[in-house]
């Protein structure tokens, strides 16, 4: 049997992150009366919804890759890349929340985890 420890922790860790932007949505529409279905209103909601969805979107992104990097080059390389993932979206979040103008650097650093990861990829499946 393969282990794969730090890919199956960050998964975790992702999973954890994601159920923290959904509960932040939830308080959100309590504290600014955003009935649902609506999915837009004052605008500190409307940035709480945008961090779940980009943050969803991102995770589409970031799961496979690191799942496929974890088993065709290796478990450290794919829970390091995960982690810094973790940290660019966490550091997104808490920016675009206070400024959606500051999201910059913390989106960069996620969307290059997961670049990294694909070009390991290609790279490996090229040879």
């Amino acid at each position: 049997m393969t282990t794969l420890p730090l890919t199956s922790l960050v998964t975790l860790l992702a999973v954890t992150l994601m159920f923290w932007t959904a509960i932040n949505v939830g308080k959100a529409r309590a504290k600014y009366a955003v009935k649902a279905p609506v999915t837009s209103g004052h605008e500190l909601f409307d940035r709480a919804y945008r961090i779940q969805m980009n943050t969803l979107e991102s995770a589409m992104q970031l799961l496979p890759s690191m799942w496929i990097y974890a088993g065709l080059i290796g478990d450290l390389g794919a829970g390091v890349s995960g982690a810094i993932w973790i940290t660019g979206r966490i550091w997104y979040a808490l920016a675009y929340q206070q400024d959606p103008a500051k999201r910059g650097p913390g989106f960069s650093i996620s969307f290059l985890a997961i670049t990294g990861m694909w070009v390991a990829i290609k790279l490996l499946i090229a040879q």
